[in-house]
């Protein structure tokens, strides 16, 4: 489809898997946002704070891992987490990994958001049909392992080092 007076062919770009999944993820995350408002933190933040309570105490990088960000974005949330009062970070352990907990703001301040999140994300479910959610959540899930693969190893990993070294 081109535009009147561009050189452009942007046929085709409307199916970008990156568009279409940053545009309903901003969407999605805007209606958890809303929710959560109340409870002072955002769903990235809960997302966070979730994924530290399920696997306390875990490193940085592993976190990372899980959750499919760079650690450079994550330690500038963890960071955030942090200054509230929310999470604790410990000093540099053993092969200079620090390590992850919540403390006890932290714990008291995901427990309030956690029925804020629920409501949100039973009406979310309701909303599109349960079977239908379930199905999605498994697709993406496969979708994340896909492009992780074809993405390679990390920029800053050789390409022949061992994974998970």
């Amino acid at each position: 489809m081109k535009q009147e007076g561009s050189q452009l062919d942007l046929s085709g770009t409307g199916f970008c898997a990156s568009l279409n999944f940053r545009r309903t993820a901003r969407a999605v995350t805007q209606l958890y946002d809303a929710a959560l408002q109340e409870s002072g933190i955002r769903s990235t933040q809960f997302a966070i704070l979730v994924a530290i309570a399920k696997n306390q105490p875990v490193a940085i990088g592993a976190l990372a891992e899980v959750l499919i960000i760079d650690a450079t974005t994550l330690t500038r949330s963890l960071q955030l987490l942090k200054k509230e009062g929310l999470i604790r970070i410990s000093d540099r352990e053993r092969m200079r990994q620090r390590f992850l907990t919540l403390t006890p703001k932290g714990v008291k301040r995901l427990g309030r958001s956690l029925p804020m999140w629920r409501k949100a994300h039973e009406q979310f479910v309701a909303t599109v049909g349960r079977s239908y959610w379930l199905d999605l959540r498994n697709e993406l899930e496969k979708l994340a392992h896909v492009a992780v693969e074809l993405e390679g190893p990390p920029k800053d990993t050789p390409a022949d080092a061992p994974a998970h070294a």
